[in-house]
């Protein structure tokens, strides 16, 4: 494969600015066919974002001979069919996180791509930002000594409407959960690329609010192949938000935010260090580059089926006790 052609399954939200430009602006990439079952929507998409065709039905797009991988945008409830969809078409599979509801719906999906002879890729793009990759640079490359703990707490405040339908995102039968899955999906699968990955994981979560069905608070302790112990909180009922991993190490220690902009915070010895570290205007852009590299034979993407199986399975861990109640 000289340049991929792509066709996007599902051009919600998350395509417009996140992910969608990125098939263009990356070498040996163009999107050349869009679905979305409102063909309303399907052909003001195509129409505002220059693609040349568009479909309201999957299998459509799938079978289109001049769509050679396929980016799956849907909700998590989707990936696991329509990834076995595209792999029978023999066809390469991006997928958007969470990868899917569960970790044995992962596991599916990495033998129907395997069966087939295709790769399959997921969008945990942190593995490629640059604002990402210089944190890994900082700690791999010494900058707080031996890395050692680490805590992560995300908290925001409930802002959900209950006079209408409820997001997706927080219904357990569409998204496998609530925002915990969501959200701290991202920051769960960066740490196993910086620290490696966890292999051990106890948990607890609830539902405090009482505003949707899922759990809207999760508290774990893990620890990783590299010997790092670390503990994290995510509440989305809590009045005062915070966005704060801290990665303690024998030399110093480095704070970042998972989901803003603010800068890397090192501190060492020699005092405090700020570090700007912006998001790119596509976020989705690196991370799409690494997947053209891989189809095209010039690299290799770090976000693959089996590295986002592995945070499937932690997601799983710790909401065991509420998912078989």
């Amino acid at each position: 494969m000289q340049r991929v052609r792509w066709g996007i399954i599902g051009v919600g939200n998350v395509t417009e600015k996140k992910s969608g430009p990125g098939f263009g602006q990356a070498e040996r990439s163009e999107l050349v066919a869009v679905m979305r079952r409102s063909a309303d929507k399907a052909a003001d998409y195509a129409a505002r974002h220059g693609v040349p065709r568009w479909y309201s039905d999957v299998d459509a797009l799938i079978r289109d001979p001049e769509v050679d991988a396929v980016y799956i945008a849907t909700p998590p409830d989707h990936h696991h069919e329509y990834t076995l969809r595209v792999a029978t078409a023999g066809k390469p599979v991006y997928v958007e996180k969470p990868m899917a509801r569960s970790a044995a719906e992962c596991r599916a999906m990495n033998a129907a791509c395997a069966a087939a002879g295709v790769p399959l890729f997921v969008a945990y793009y942190r593995r490629a930002m640059p604002r990402f990759l210089k944190i890994r640079e900082l700690v791999h490359g010494g900058a707080i000594g031996e890395p050692r703990a680490l805590t992560i707490r995300l908290l925001r405040p409930d802002k959900t409407d209950r006079s209408g339908d409820l997001p997706w995102r927080v219904q357990p039968e569409r998204s496998g959960g609530g925002l915990f899955v969501d959200l701290g999906s991202h920051t769960l699968d960066f740490l196993d690329f910086l620290l490696g990955p966890i292999t051990e994981v106890v948990g607890m979560s609830a539902n405090q609010a009482g505003s949707y069905p899922a759990e809207d608070v999760v508290a774990g302790a893990f620890s990783f192949a590299s010997g790092v112990h670390g503990v994290g909180l995510w509440c989305f009922s809590a009045h005062n938000p915070c966005d704060e991993v801290e990665l303690s190490g024998s030399l110093g220690s480095l704070r970042f935010s998972s989901f803003d902009e603010t800068p890397l915070r090192l501190l060492t010895g020699e005092g405090e260090t700020l570090i700007d570290a912006p998001y790119p205007a596509t976020v989705q852009a690196p991370l799409i580059q690494t997947v053209v590299d891989a189809l095209t034979g010039r690299g290799e993407c770090p976000s693959t089926g089996e590295s986002a199986l592995r945070t499937a399975r932690v997601i799983d861990t710790l909401l065991r006790d509420r998912t078989q109640n």
